[in-house]
């Protein structure tokens, strides 16, 4: 523990100090941090090694503070101005890239149907974490952060099922999840539901005379909701990834001010927890993890980050009003990342043959994704930059 803080402490002051140039650079935060990882864990001096339990809680930690946060960008208002791109996103372009996905770890990789199945669900969805470096920039025009959000911030949720029942199917048995596609059913409708409820209730709550909040302690309110929402979901088995997008969402609908004031704390936390989370999935990168992948792991990843996510998005978006540059920034800016490092950890878990492969072939796709997307956000925010309303 002592060395992870360490670590940590590290990474966190070196953002700090190349924050200035990462703003004007290729170079990313998140890339330090990764890069610090890697030099911390098993490919450099071993100093950071957790258990793959560890990393997987870390992910889900750092995808629901993510959504959350990104959720109060989307208000819905917005959401259903805004939402024929998104929908054809999620309905059409998703499962084609599933399907490339699939085809690829078939005929590519050589991995069982049902294995390249399981894969395509667990790196189908697009990551809100790296997204979340366009969304929040408000010179990017408001269509494509609308895009990129909802998808982002709907996609995770819904895939989640999917990988668990296909892990079912090749007689896999996830700890702590069920396979049950009925069960999964009811997960993600108690996720809309506490969702949505939850931030009703609060402010319900404020409304009632006498209470409220003074202004130091506003920006605590959305924070207090989203561990409260964290708790009953895990106490339930809601689904809480998309619980925690549609609580953001519904904040930002019934009280913007308080989304407002909660914004600079929120991006701060998302980001130290992403942080923990690169420094934690660090850890998975040695030696046997990239023999196992080997150069049939990087095919892959060039693959998923070329064709299986840029192809259907600029098909399926012909015809809506982004521009042709909109559409190929929104076809790049498609990251793999946390959501399908911990649906590849329940995966390795499960208990289901060739398991370990699905981990050490995301685990590839996602470093790659991770490099790429985390250093040309920058450069696309530039290319699509319009002067704030």
């Amino acid at each position: 523990m002592t060395a992870l803080a360490l670590v940590f402490g590290t990474a966190a002051l070196l953002a700090v100090l190349t924050s200035a140039i990462a703003a004007r650079s290729p170079l990313s935060t998140s890339a330090v941090f990764l890069v610090t990882g890697l030099v911390a864990g098993p490919l450099g001096f071993d100093l950071v090694d957790l258990d793959d339990h560890v990393v997987e809680r870390t992910a889900e930690i750092a995808l629901f503070t993510i959504l959350f946060t990104d959720g109060q960008h989307a208000p819905w208002r917005e959401v259903r101005r805004r939402l024929g791109a998104p929908a054809r996103a999620l309905l059409l372009a998703m499962p084609l890239t599933f399907a490339i996905i699939a085809a690829a770890g078939h005929f590519v990789v050589g991995l069982p149907w049902l294995v390249a199945l399981v894969l395509a669900a667990v790196l189908a969805p697009t990551d809100p974490v790296f997204a979340s470096a366009l969304v929040g920039r408000e010179d990017v025009p408001a269509r494509v952060r609308n895009l990129l959000n909802v998808e982002s911030g709907l996609n995770d949720g819904l895939a989640l099922p999917a990988v668990l029942v296909l892990v079912g199917v090749a007689g896999g048995a996830p700890e702590n999840f069920s396979t049950d596609p009925g069960i999964l059913v009811v997960e993600l409708a108690a996720g809309a539901a506490v969702g949505i409820a939850l931030p009703v209730l609060i402010w319900l709550l404020l409304r009632i005379p006498g209470v409220g909040a003074v202004a130091s302690l506003r920006p605590l309110g959305p924070l207090a909701c989203a561990v409260l929402l964290f708790g009953i979901c895990e106490q339930i088995h809601a689904n809480q990834f998309l619980a925690a997008f549609l609580a953001g969402a519904t904040i930002a609908t019934l009280a913007p001010d308080a989304s407002e004031t909660f914004r600079p704390t929120g991006e701060l936390v998302s980001e130290m927890v992403k942080g923990a989370a690169l420094i934690a999935f660090a850890s998975l990168v040695d030696l046997g993890t990239l023999g196992t992948a080997g150069w049939a792991g990087v095919i892959l990843a060039g693959l998923v980050i070329l064709v299986a996510r840029p192809a259907p998005i600029v098909l399926t978006l012909v015809g809506t009003r982004l521009t042709m540059a909109e559409r190929l920034s929104v076809a790049w800016f498609g990251p793999k990342g946390f959501a399908s490092v911990a649906y590849a950890v329940i995966v390795a878990f499960s208990g289901m043959d060739m398991a370990d492969d699905v981990l050490a072939l995301t685990t590839v796709v996602v470093l790659a994704s991770i490099v790429a997307h985390s250093s040309t956000d920058v450069t696309v925010a530039r290319r699509l930059s319009t002067p704030p309303a």
